[in-house]
Protein backbone atom coordinates (compact mmCIF):
# COMPACT_ATOMS: atom_id res chain seq x y z
CA UNK A 1 0.00 0.00 0.00
CA UNK A 2 2.87 2.36 0.80
CA UNK A 3 4.46 1.73 -2.59
CA UNK A 4 1.41 3.18 -4.27
CA UNK A 5 1.85 6.31 -2.17
CA UNK A 6 5.46 6.49 -3.32
CA UNK A 7 4.60 6.73 -6.99
CA UNK A 8 6.04 9.66 -8.99
CA UNK A 9 2.75 11.52 -8.81
CA UNK A 10 2.73 11.45 -5.02
CA UNK A 11 6.39 12.41 -4.77
CA UNK A 12 5.66 16.07 -5.45
CA UNK A 13 6.78 16.79 -1.92
CA UNK A 14 10.36 15.89 -2.83
CA UNK A 15 12.58 18.78 -3.88
CA UNK A 16 12.77 17.46 -7.44
CA UNK A 17 13.40 20.81 -9.06
CA UNK A 18 15.65 21.75 -6.17
CA UNK A 19 17.65 18.56 -6.56
CA UNK A 20 17.87 19.05 -10.27
CA UNK A 21 19.68 22.33 -9.72
CA UNK A 22 22.38 20.45 -7.86
CA UNK A 23 23.38 18.00 -10.61
CA UNK A 24 26.06 19.67 -12.63
CA UNK A 25 29.65 19.18 -13.63
CA UNK A 26 32.25 19.58 -10.94
CA UNK A 27 34.42 22.63 -11.13
CA UNK A 28 38.17 22.49 -11.20
CA UNK A 29 40.13 23.33 -8.09
CA UNK A 30 43.53 24.94 -7.95
CA UNK A 31 46.00 22.83 -5.99
CA UNK A 32 47.35 24.39 -2.82
CA UNK A 33 50.75 23.82 -1.33
CA UNK A 34 50.55 21.76 1.84
CA UNK A 35 52.33 23.14 4.90
CA UNK A 36 51.97 22.70 8.61
CA UNK A 37 50.49 25.50 10.66
CA UNK A 38 49.59 25.13 14.32
CA UNK A 39 46.06 26.35 14.87
CA UNK A 40 45.96 28.89 17.67
CA UNK A 41 42.46 29.40 19.04
CA UNK A 42 43.71 31.34 22.08
CA UNK A 43 44.38 34.65 20.36
CA UNK A 44 41.76 37.41 20.74
CA UNK A 45 43.19 39.19 17.69
CA UNK A 46 40.86 37.02 15.60
CA UNK A 47 38.12 39.44 16.71
CA UNK A 48 39.90 42.57 15.49
CA UNK A 49 37.79 42.36 12.34
CA UNK A 50 34.65 43.06 14.41
CA UNK A 51 33.37 46.53 15.19
CA UNK A 52 33.05 47.75 18.76
CA UNK A 53 29.27 47.41 18.51
CA UNK A 54 29.55 43.82 17.28
CA UNK A 55 31.85 42.95 20.19
CA UNK A 56 29.43 44.45 22.69
CA UNK A 57 26.44 42.69 21.11
CA UNK A 58 28.17 39.32 21.14
CA UNK A 59 29.22 39.74 24.78
CA UNK A 60 25.67 40.65 25.78
CA UNK A 61 23.99 37.82 23.86
CA UNK A 62 26.51 35.20 25.03
CA UNK A 63 26.13 36.35 28.62
CA UNK A 64 22.38 35.84 28.40
CA UNK A 65 22.90 32.44 26.77
CA UNK A 66 25.07 31.34 29.70
CA UNK A 67 22.01 31.16 32.00
CA UNK A 68 20.32 27.74 31.65
CA UNK A 69 16.96 29.07 32.85
CA UNK A 70 16.88 31.56 29.97
CA UNK A 71 17.93 29.05 27.31
CA UNK A 72 15.58 26.31 28.54
CA UNK A 73 12.61 28.69 28.63
CA UNK A 74 13.48 31.05 25.78
CA UNK A 75 10.45 30.03 23.71
CA UNK A 76 8.00 30.81 26.52
CA UNK A 77 9.80 34.01 27.46
CA UNK A 78 9.69 35.29 23.88
CA UNK A 79 5.98 34.46 23.59
CA UNK A 80 5.30 36.45 26.76
CA UNK A 81 7.44 39.35 25.54
CA UNK A 82 5.62 39.40 22.20
CA UNK A 83 2.20 39.42 23.89
CA UNK A 84 3.21 42.29 26.19
CA UNK A 85 5.13 44.44 23.73
CA UNK A 86 3.21 43.64 20.58
CA UNK A 87 4.70 42.27 17.38
CA UNK A 88 6.32 45.49 16.14
CA UNK A 89 8.01 46.44 19.41
CA UNK A 90 9.10 42.83 19.95
CA UNK A 91 10.73 42.79 16.51
CA UNK A 92 12.46 46.13 17.18
CA UNK A 93 13.86 44.74 20.43
CA UNK A 94 15.22 41.53 18.90
CA UNK A 95 16.55 42.87 15.61
CA UNK A 96 19.68 44.62 16.98
CA UNK A 97 20.42 41.85 19.52
CA UNK A 98 19.70 38.12 19.16
CA UNK A 99 18.47 38.40 15.57
CA UNK A 100 21.50 40.41 14.40
CA UNK A 101 23.87 37.96 16.12
CA UNK A 102 22.52 34.78 14.53
CA UNK A 103 20.55 35.79 11.39
CA UNK A 104 21.88 37.25 8.11
CA UNK A 105 18.87 39.41 7.33
CA UNK A 106 15.29 39.45 6.08
CA UNK A 107 15.59 40.31 2.39
CA UNK A 108 18.18 39.73 -0.30
CA UNK A 109 19.81 43.14 0.14
CA UNK A 110 20.34 42.59 3.86
CA UNK A 111 21.57 39.06 3.26
CA UNK A 112 23.97 40.27 0.55
CA UNK A 113 25.53 42.84 2.90
CA UNK A 114 26.11 40.15 5.52
CA UNK A 115 27.53 37.73 2.95
CA UNK A 116 29.87 40.32 1.44
CA UNK A 117 31.30 41.08 4.86
CA UNK A 118 31.68 37.36 5.54
CA UNK A 119 33.45 36.90 2.22
CA UNK A 120 35.96 39.62 3.07
CA UNK A 121 36.83 37.61 6.19
CA UNK A 122 37.47 34.49 4.13
CA UNK A 123 34.27 32.76 5.31
CA UNK A 124 31.73 31.07 3.05
CA UNK A 125 27.95 31.18 3.56
CA UNK A 126 25.79 28.08 3.77
CA UNK A 127 22.26 29.43 3.57
CA UNK A 128 19.83 27.66 5.89
CA UNK A 129 16.09 27.92 5.27
CA UNK A 130 14.61 28.10 8.82
CA UNK A 131 11.74 25.68 8.17
CA UNK A 132 11.10 22.23 9.65
CA UNK A 133 8.31 20.16 11.18
CA UNK A 134 7.87 17.50 13.82
CA UNK A 135 5.00 15.08 14.38
CA UNK A 136 1.69 16.85 14.85
CA UNK A 137 2.86 20.15 13.36
CA UNK A 138 1.78 19.62 9.75
CA UNK A 139 -0.61 22.25 8.35
CA UNK A 140 -1.33 20.67 4.97
CA UNK A 141 0.04 20.21 1.48
CA UNK A 142 -0.06 23.90 0.56
CA UNK A 143 2.60 24.60 3.17
CA UNK A 144 4.94 22.13 1.48
CA UNK A 145 4.32 23.75 -1.90
CA UNK A 146 5.07 27.16 -0.40
CA UNK A 147 8.18 25.80 1.26
CA UNK A 148 9.32 24.43 -2.09
CA UNK A 149 9.24 27.92 -3.58
CA UNK A 150 11.26 29.22 -0.64
CA UNK A 151 13.85 26.46 -1.16
CA UNK A 152 14.11 27.28 -4.87
CA UNK A 153 14.66 30.93 -4.00
CA UNK A 154 17.45 29.83 -1.66
CA UNK A 155 19.04 27.91 -4.53
CA UNK A 156 18.80 30.98 -6.74
CA UNK A 157 20.43 33.25 -4.16
CA UNK A 158 23.17 30.73 -3.43
CA UNK A 159 23.95 30.27 -7.13
CA UNK A 160 23.51 33.74 -8.60
CA UNK A 161 25.48 35.75 -6.04
CA UNK A 162 29.27 35.60 -6.09
CA UNK A 163 29.59 35.08 -2.34
CA UNK A 164 31.91 32.07 -2.66
CA UNK A 165 33.16 29.68 -5.32
CA UNK A 166 31.45 26.56 -3.95
CA UNK A 167 27.99 27.63 -2.73
CA UNK A 168 26.15 25.45 -0.22
CA UNK A 169 22.71 25.44 1.31
CA UNK A 170 21.10 23.22 3.90
CA UNK A 171 17.56 21.99 4.38
CA UNK A 172 15.42 19.66 6.42
CA UNK A 173 13.26 17.26 4.44
CA UNK A 174 10.43 17.74 6.94
CA UNK A 175 10.00 21.19 5.43
CA UNK A 176 8.92 19.42 2.23
CA UNK A 177 7.42 16.17 3.45
CA UNK A 178 5.00 15.25 6.23
CA UNK A 179 6.84 13.86 9.30
CA UNK A 180 4.01 11.33 9.65
CA UNK A 181 4.80 9.91 6.21
CA UNK A 182 8.49 9.75 7.12
CA UNK A 183 7.62 7.69 10.18
CA UNK A 184 5.45 5.33 8.10
CA UNK A 185 8.23 4.87 5.56
CA UNK A 186 10.69 4.21 8.39
CA UNK A 187 8.39 1.46 9.70
CA UNK A 188 8.23 -0.19 6.27
CA UNK A 189 12.01 0.00 5.85
CA UNK A 190 12.46 -1.79 9.18
CA UNK A 191 10.14 -4.64 8.09
CA UNK A 192 11.46 -5.32 4.59
CA UNK A 193 14.25 -4.31 2.18
CA UNK A 194 13.43 -1.31 0.06
CA UNK A 195 14.48 -0.81 -3.56
CA UNK A 196 16.51 2.38 -3.87
CA UNK A 197 15.75 2.40 -7.58
CA UNK A 198 12.05 2.95 -6.85
CA UNK A 199 12.77 6.34 -5.35
CA UNK A 200 15.25 7.18 -8.09
CA UNK A 201 12.64 6.44 -10.76
CA UNK A 202 10.17 8.62 -8.87
CA UNK A 203 12.53 11.55 -9.29
CA UNK A 204 11.74 12.00 -12.94
CA UNK A 205 12.75 15.64 -13.36
CA UNK A 206 15.66 16.69 -15.56
CA UNK A 207 18.70 18.28 -13.97
CA UNK A 208 19.84 21.83 -14.63
CA UNK A 209 23.31 23.27 -14.08
CA UNK A 210 23.11 25.39 -10.94
CA UNK A 211 26.27 24.56 -9.00
CA UNK A 212 24.85 24.44 -5.45
CA UNK A 213 25.65 21.76 -2.91
CA UNK A 214 22.58 20.77 -0.89
CA UNK A 215 23.19 19.48 2.64
CA UNK A 216 20.28 17.45 4.02
CA UNK A 217 20.08 17.59 7.80
CA UNK A 218 19.38 14.53 9.93
CA UNK A 219 16.52 14.84 12.41
CA UNK A 220 14.99 12.33 14.88
CA UNK A 221 15.73 8.59 14.93
CA UNK A 222 12.05 7.74 14.42
CA UNK A 223 12.20 9.29 10.94
CA UNK A 224 15.92 9.27 10.03
CA UNK A 225 15.85 5.94 8.13
CA UNK A 226 13.27 7.40 5.73
CA UNK A 227 15.18 10.67 5.41
CA UNK A 228 18.41 8.78 4.76
CA UNK A 229 16.77 6.56 2.13
CA UNK A 230 15.39 9.59 0.31
CA UNK A 231 18.77 11.34 0.49
CA UNK A 232 20.60 8.26 -0.81
CA UNK A 233 18.18 8.07 -3.71
CA UNK A 234 18.91 11.72 -4.49
CA UNK A 235 22.64 10.94 -4.37
CA UNK A 236 22.25 8.00 -6.75
CA UNK A 237 20.38 10.18 -9.23
CA UNK A 238 22.38 13.41 -9.01
CA UNK A 239 25.83 12.64 -7.55
CA UNK A 240 27.26 10.91 -10.61
CA UNK A 241 29.88 13.58 -11.33
CA UNK A 242 30.29 15.25 -7.96
CA UNK A 243 28.95 15.45 -4.41
CA UNK A 244 25.97 17.77 -4.90
CA UNK A 245 23.66 16.14 -2.33
CA UNK A 246 25.14 15.55 1.13
CA UNK A 247 23.81 13.51 4.05
CA UNK A 248 24.25 14.20 7.78
CA UNK A 249 25.59 11.69 10.30
CA UNK A 250 24.94 12.24 14.02
CA UNK A 251 27.86 10.81 15.97
CA UNK A 252 26.09 10.82 19.33
CA UNK A 253 24.11 7.83 18.01
CA UNK A 254 25.54 4.40 18.79
CA UNK A 255 24.85 3.30 15.21
CA UNK A 256 26.56 6.27 13.53
CA UNK A 257 29.74 4.41 12.58
CA UNK A 258 27.81 1.52 11.02
CA UNK A 259 25.50 3.91 9.16
CA UNK A 260 28.49 5.72 7.68
CA UNK A 261 30.12 2.41 6.69
CA UNK A 262 26.91 1.32 4.98
CA UNK A 263 26.74 4.63 3.09
CA UNK A 264 30.34 4.25 1.90
CA UNK A 265 29.65 0.70 0.71
CA UNK A 266 26.44 1.77 -1.02
CA UNK A 267 28.16 4.68 -2.79
CA UNK A 268 30.86 2.35 -4.12
CA UNK A 269 28.35 -0.28 -5.19
CA UNK A 270 25.94 2.15 -6.84
CA UNK A 271 28.66 4.40 -8.26
CA UNK A 272 27.69 7.77 -6.78
CA UNK A 273 29.75 10.41 -4.98
CA UNK A 274 29.23 10.71 -1.24
CA UNK A 275 29.05 14.01 0.61
CA UNK A 276 29.00 13.83 4.41
CA UNK A 277 28.12 16.42 7.02
CA UNK A 278 29.55 15.14 10.30
CA UNK A 279 27.95 16.41 13.52
CA UNK A 280 27.78 15.25 17.11
CA UNK A 281 24.00 15.69 17.29
CA UNK A 282 21.46 17.92 18.97
CA UNK A 283 18.37 15.92 19.96
CA UNK A 284 19.82 14.01 22.90
CA UNK A 285 17.26 14.86 25.58
CA UNK A 286 14.22 14.15 23.42
CA UNK A 287 15.70 10.93 22.02
CA UNK A 288 16.42 9.56 25.49
CA UNK A 289 13.03 10.48 26.88
CA UNK A 290 11.27 8.89 23.90
CA UNK A 291 13.34 5.70 24.17
CA UNK A 292 12.52 5.42 27.87
CA UNK A 293 8.83 6.03 27.22
CA UNK A 294 8.70 3.35 24.51
CA UNK A 295 10.83 0.86 26.42
CA UNK A 296 13.63 0.88 23.84
CA UNK A 297 17.37 0.91 24.36
CA UNK A 298 18.84 4.40 24.58
CA UNK A 299 20.18 5.16 21.05
CA UNK A 300 22.61 7.77 22.40
CA UNK A 301 26.15 7.09 23.58
CA UNK A 302 26.35 7.00 27.36
CA UNK A 303 29.14 9.54 27.77
CA UNK A 304 30.70 12.58 26.14
CA UNK A 305 33.90 10.57 25.72
CA UNK A 306 32.06 7.84 23.79
CA UNK A 307 30.53 10.47 21.51
CA UNK A 308 33.96 12.00 20.93
CA UNK A 309 35.38 8.58 20.06
CA UNK A 310 32.50 8.05 17.64
CA UNK A 311 33.04 11.45 16.01
CA UNK A 312 36.79 11.00 15.73
CA UNK A 313 36.38 7.49 14.34
CA UNK A 314 33.92 8.59 11.66
CA UNK A 315 36.11 11.58 10.85
CA UNK A 316 39.17 9.39 10.38
CA UNK A 317 37.27 6.94 8.14
CA UNK A 318 36.13 9.77 5.88
CA UNK A 319 39.52 11.50 5.73
CA UNK A 320 41.29 8.26 4.80
CA UNK A 321 38.66 7.62 2.11
CA UNK A 322 39.00 11.16 0.78
CA UNK A 323 42.80 10.91 0.66
CA UNK A 324 42.40 7.95 -1.71
CA UNK A 325 39.70 9.50 -3.90
CA UNK A 326 39.17 13.23 -3.22
CA UNK A 327 36.94 13.79 -6.24
CA UNK A 328 34.33 11.21 -5.16
CA UNK A 329 34.11 11.83 -1.42
CA UNK A 330 33.60 15.06 0.53
CA UNK A 331 33.10 16.03 4.16
CA UNK A 332 32.17 19.11 6.14
CA UNK A 333 33.51 18.90 9.67
CA UNK A 334 30.56 20.60 11.37
CA UNK A 335 31.86 21.14 14.88
CA UNK A 336 32.49 23.85 17.47
CA UNK A 337 34.86 21.52 19.29
CA UNK A 338 38.41 22.87 19.03
CA UNK A 339 40.06 19.48 19.50
CA UNK A 340 37.99 17.92 16.70
CA UNK A 341 38.94 20.79 14.41
CA UNK A 342 42.63 20.46 15.29
CA UNK A 343 42.44 16.70 14.78
CA UNK A 344 40.90 17.13 11.34
CA UNK A 345 43.53 19.68 10.31
CA UNK A 346 46.35 17.45 11.57
CA UNK A 347 45.00 14.39 9.74
CA UNK A 348 44.60 16.43 6.57
CA UNK A 349 48.30 17.21 6.70
CA UNK A 350 49.27 13.63 7.51
CA UNK A 351 47.16 12.30 4.63
CA UNK A 352 48.27 15.11 2.28
CA UNK A 353 44.75 16.42 1.69
CA UNK A 354 44.89 19.91 0.21
CA UNK A 355 43.12 22.69 2.06
CA UNK A 356 41.39 24.37 -0.85
CA UNK A 357 40.33 21.54 -3.17
CA UNK A 358 36.93 21.38 -1.52
CA UNK A 359 37.06 17.77 -0.39
CA UNK A 360 37.31 18.78 3.28
CA UNK A 361 35.74 21.88 4.75
CA UNK A 362 34.69 23.10 8.20
CA UNK A 363 31.37 24.46 9.43
CA UNK A 364 30.07 26.46 12.37
CA UNK A 365 26.91 28.41 13.12
CA UNK A 366 26.66 32.10 12.24
CA UNK A 367 27.40 34.21 15.30
CA UNK A 368 29.12 31.44 17.25
CA UNK A 369 32.63 30.02 17.48
CA UNK A 370 34.03 32.88 15.41
CA UNK A 371 37.48 32.54 16.98
CA UNK A 372 37.66 29.05 15.41
CA UNK A 373 36.10 30.02 12.08
CA UNK A 374 38.26 33.11 11.58
CA UNK A 375 41.46 31.32 12.57
CA UNK A 376 40.74 28.47 10.14
CA UNK A 377 39.96 30.90 7.32
CA UNK A 378 43.15 32.85 8.04
CA UNK A 379 45.14 29.64 7.67
CA UNK A 380 43.58 28.88 4.29
CA UNK A 381 40.96 26.26 5.17
CA UNK A 382 37.51 26.26 3.57
CA UNK A 383 35.11 27.43 6.30
CA UNK A 384 31.33 27.70 6.03
CA UNK A 385 28.97 29.43 8.41
CA UNK A 386 25.41 28.11 8.64
CA UNK A 387 23.36 31.19 7.84
CA UNK A 388 19.63 31.34 8.62
CA UNK A 389 17.67 34.19 7.08
CA UNK A 390 14.14 35.58 7.10
CA UNK A 391 11.93 37.84 9.19
CA UNK A 392 12.03 37.91 12.99
CA UNK A 393 8.76 35.97 13.14
CA UNK A 394 10.05 33.34 10.69
CA UNK A 395 13.44 32.83 12.29
CA UNK A 396 12.74 33.04 16.03
CA UNK A 397 11.08 29.56 16.24
CA UNK A 398 14.11 28.16 14.39
CA UNK A 399 16.54 29.95 16.72
CA UNK A 400 14.65 28.76 19.79
CA UNK A 401 14.95 25.15 18.65
CA UNK A 402 18.65 25.55 17.85
CA UNK A 403 19.27 27.20 21.23
CA UNK A 404 17.56 24.40 23.12
CA UNK A 405 19.27 21.71 21.03
CA UNK A 406 22.69 23.35 21.51
CA UNK A 407 22.25 24.45 25.10
CA UNK A 408 25.45 22.69 26.16
CA UNK A 409 27.40 24.61 23.52
CA UNK A 410 25.73 27.90 24.45
CA UNK A 411 26.43 27.44 28.13
CA UNK A 412 30.03 26.42 27.42
CA UNK A 413 31.15 29.42 25.37
CA UNK A 414 33.09 30.93 28.26
CA UNK A 415 36.31 30.88 26.27
CA UNK A 416 34.80 32.80 23.37
CA UNK A 417 33.35 35.33 25.84
CA UNK A 418 36.78 35.72 27.44
CA UNK A 419 38.43 36.35 24.06
CA UNK A 420 35.72 38.85 23.14
CA UNK A 421 36.12 40.58 26.48
CA UNK A 422 39.90 40.86 26.04
CA UNK A 423 39.50 42.37 22.59
CA UNK A 424 36.78 44.73 23.87
CA UNK A 425 39.06 45.95 26.69
CA UNK A 426 41.94 46.40 24.25
CA UNK A 427 39.71 48.42 21.94
CA UNK A 428 38.42 50.60 24.78
CA UNK A 429 41.97 51.19 25.94
CA UNK A 430 42.90 52.43 22.48
CA UNK A 431 39.92 54.78 22.46
CA UNK A 432 40.86 56.18 25.89
CA UNK A 433 44.45 56.72 24.76
CA UNK A 434 43.30 58.17 21.46
CA UNK A 435 44.79 55.38 19.38
CA UNK A 436 43.35 53.41 16.49
CA UNK A 437 42.11 49.81 16.40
Amino acid sequence: MLCSRLSPSSFHFLPLRLLGTAASRTVGFKDAELHHTALNFEDPSAFRVKSLGELLRALTVFRLCSFPVLVNNCGKLMSVARSILGGKAFSLMLRPTVYAQFVAGENENEIARSMEKMSLLGLRPMLAVPIEEDLGESTGEKRYDDNMEIMLECVRMSHCNAWCKDPMMQLKITALLSPELCVKLTTVIAQQPFDLGLLVRAMDGEASVDKVRVLVDAEYTYMNPALSLITMAMMKKYNTDGAWIWNTYQCYLKESRSLLSEALSLSKREGFCLGVKLVRGAYMDKERKLAEKEGRLDPIHQSWEDTNDSYNGCLDVMLRTISQNPERYRIIVASHNEESVRRAARRMEELQINKDRGSVCFGQLLGMCDHVSLTLAKEGYAVYKSVPYGSVNDTIPYLVRRAQENRTVLQGIRKERDLLRREFKRRMGLIVRGGSS
